[in-house]
């Protein structure tokens, strides 16, 4: 006998239509939840306790009276986000809306582990809350992004080709204590970390195309990945390995050695490094993505038409990409983002694709910039700990918590 499953009638539900700009009213939350008056009210009580939910006047009713509208209270927690890249890290203070109120940017390899670079976060987080005069127990997560593959449900990171000594390492917790330590409490904060092109997939599409059902990032950088959001979830693959693009082989290349250690990869033709890699072979100055973009805004002509040729060779993997996928927005970013890079990647990609599938395709560059990272790494940790039977597990927590009235 088929289970049938449980009505959708909790505070933590009724917290997700409000938050989702579902329902607006008491009315709203009536209708569509099927309550009584009384049971949404009593809903309704416990988030205002929890400081969850808002509300404000909003527009005359049929009988004269104002409204009240509900709203999801985005001032209540803070989440802290970083984004690490291979030599580079940038770290932020955001508020429940994905909005930044405070951020550092800095020099910090990978390269160095992770204790070093977790140490150094914490640091720079308790800096940040400090500066903002806001207080560790208002912080609800922690999001990071990493240049590596990710097994989501577990926090570790596998076999990264870049991250040496951060395979299988506990993450999670070595975050939490540090800043516990720092804060002198219990490591209790939910500490979530995925690949950096998945959170600026989910950044980007949150924030710019909510409607599009499919959406894929590629990022050019050091190296080359790519982050896909179907019906507004990050598609990860079975253990996070979906979206590793540039580790997809090409016939013509096997001489063409990968950080992987394999050879004729994508990313050992096509990424930063490996334009800048070319360009040191021409005697050009250049160690990285960030190099070849400088050359790009001079016009330096070896790094224009490397780069075009760069953009062509992933044209080639994209044109499979996006016959396979269909998606409605192609968007690129990174180090070559808006560069000769993307002229090249369209000239290739519409040749190869199917029509059908480039019919309705948008091929975009980034709009949220090196903050994408960081609002999907925010927008990942609010979902998570705002989903309907989180935030039923936590509400009945945090009441438990507040002092008896009489």
């Amino acid at each position: 006998m088929a289970q049938t499953a449980a009505p959708r009638t909790t505070a933590g539900h009724l917290l997700e239509l409000i938050r989702t700009g579902q329902a607006g009213t008491r009315g709203e939350l009536l209708s569509l939840t099927g309550l009584s008056r009384s049971t949404v009210g009593h809903r309704l009580d416990q988030l205002f306790a929890a400081g969850w939910v808002a509300s404000a006047p909003g527009q005359l009713s049929t009988g004269g009276r104002p409204s009240v509208r509900l709203t999801f209270d985005t001032t209540h927690a803070v989440v802290l986000a970083a984004d690490l890249d291979t030599s580079q890290a940038h770290a932020a203070v955001l508020d429940l809306a994905g909005a930044v109120l405070a951020e550092r940017r800095g020099e910090l390899r990978v390269a160095d582990g992770p204790e070093t670079v977790l140490d150094t976060l914490a640091d720079w987080f308790t800096g940040l809350l400090d500066g903002l005069g806001a207080a560790a127990s208002k912080v609800c997560g922690v999001g990071l992004s990493v240049p590596g593959p990710v097994e989501f449900n577990t926090g570790l990171v596998i076999r990264p080709p870049i991250m040496p000594g951060w395979d299988g390492y506990p993450i999670r917790d070595r975050m939490r204590a540090a800043l516990a330590e720092r804060a002198g409490t219990e490591p209790l904060l939910p500490v979530l970390l995925d690949n950096d092109a998945n959170l600026m997939a989910l950044g980007e599409q949150r924030a710019d195309w909510p409607d599009c059902s499919t959406f894929m990032l590629v990022k050019v950088s050091t190296g080359i990945g790519a982050g896909v959001v179907i019906d507004g979830q990050a598609f990860r693959g079975i253990d996070g390995g979906a979206g590793d693009l540039g580790h997809i082989r090409l016939h013509d290349q096997p001489d063409a050695r990968c950080m992987c250690g394999s050879y004729g990869c994508l990313a050992a033709v096509a990424s930063g490094r490996a334009v800048a890699g070319q360009l040191s072979g021409l005697g050009v100055a250049a160690e990285s993505g960030t190099d070849v973009r400088e050359l790009l805004d001079a016009g330096q002509p070896d790094a224009v038409r490397l780069a075009r040729e760069a953009g062509q060779r992933c044209g080639e993997v994209l044109a499979t990409a996006v016959t396979l996928l269909n998606p409605g927005v192609l968007m690129i970013a990174g180090d070559l983002a808006e560069t000769h890079f993307l002229t090249g990647v369209r000239e290739v990609l519409y040749q190869r694709a199917l029509p059908r599938s480039t019919r309705s395709l948008q091929i975009v560059t980034s709009r949220l910039g090196d903050r994408a990272a960081l609002a999907g790494a925010a927008a990942t940790v609010v979902e998570h700990l705002y989903a309907p039977e989180q935030a039923d597990l936590r509400l009945a927590a945090t009441l438990a918590d507040q002092p008896a009235t009489t």
